[in-house]
């Protein structure tokens, strides 16, 4: 049984934000300082990516572990299944059905907006909440700073066409700088 009214659920509710969080402004903030240059929700791709660096072809996703069942195995098509709460993501007990479908539906848009992209050429980058924690926060940014090199470097690589191999006619014909026997100077 909830708690709260219906009314003071829908206020809560309705106070969550989809942009400018604070697990977003950390990534954002740390990116910003290591050097990366970035636009925000890009409308035209797939999934509004929070993060979007042309330079680099790549989408950075930041996801909340509740909203996105961060380290939660839902079957997409069995409703049955007994969903276990994961450390850092944990299904309310009331109304359970609800958020089930709805974590599941969320993480099935997910998938498909990173299909998308990958489609289109970008390469996808999904931060967790949890991943975002202090003793963890510049592990993480590290790590999202090394991907997006990797990638650029992968990306402008020089493509090295080895030089083709030439038959010779004679194998046994001395070369130009050989010396033959009796032949000095």
């Amino acid at each position: 049984m909830d708690r709260l009214t219906a009314q003071q659920r829908h206020a809560n509710m309705a106070a969550i934000r989809s942009k400018d969080t604070k697990p977003e402004m950390i990534v954002r903030r740390g990116l910003w300082k290591r050097g990366f240059r970035y636009r925000l929700n890009h409308k035209r791709l797939p999934g509004h990516p929070d993060l979007v660096l042309k330079k680099y072809r790549t989408c950075i996703f930041v996801n909340g572990c509740f909203w996105h069942g961060h380290h939660i195995n839902l079957p997409f098509d069995d409703l049955q299944f007994t969903i276990e709460n994961s450390e850092c993501c944990k299904i309310p007990k009331t109304n359970r059905d609800f958020w089930i479908a709805k974590i599941r539906r969320n993480k099935k848009r997910d998938k498909e907006d990173q299909r998308q992209l990958a489609a289109m050429g970008w390469h996808c980058i999904t931060v967790w909440e949890c991943e975002l924690k202090p003793s963890k926060r510049e592990e993480t940014l590290e790590s999202i700073a090394f991907t997006l090199n990797h990638i650029w470097l992968q990306d402008h690589q020089e493509i090295v066409v080895p030089y083709p191999k030439q038959e010779e006619e004679d194998m046994n014909m001395p070369m130009a700088a050989e010396e033959t026997k009796g032949d000095h100077i």
